[in-house]
């Protein structure tokens, strides 16, 4: 799953935007799960990455809203 910024967020479709966060939390709460689980994580900053990616979504679909 690619990391994406603000730019690249604003020009999504609002269906794309439900999809892509969709994708974003299933990756999160795996890679939290390999964490909890007492694994290393393949790339520690990724989940940092994901985590703000979500809120970039989530921020966009705010502002739609408003």
């Amino acid at each position: 799953m690619a990391i994406f910024r603000a730019q690249e967020i604003a020009q999504f479709s609002d269906v794309e935007l439900q999809e892509q966060l969709a994708k974003l939390r299933l990756e999160l709460v795996q890679d939290n799960g390999k964490v909890s689980a007492g694994g290393a994580p393949e790339n520690p900053g990724r989940i940092r990455e994901i985590r703000r990616t979500i809120a970039r979504i989530a921020t966009e679909q705010n502002r739609r809203t408003a």
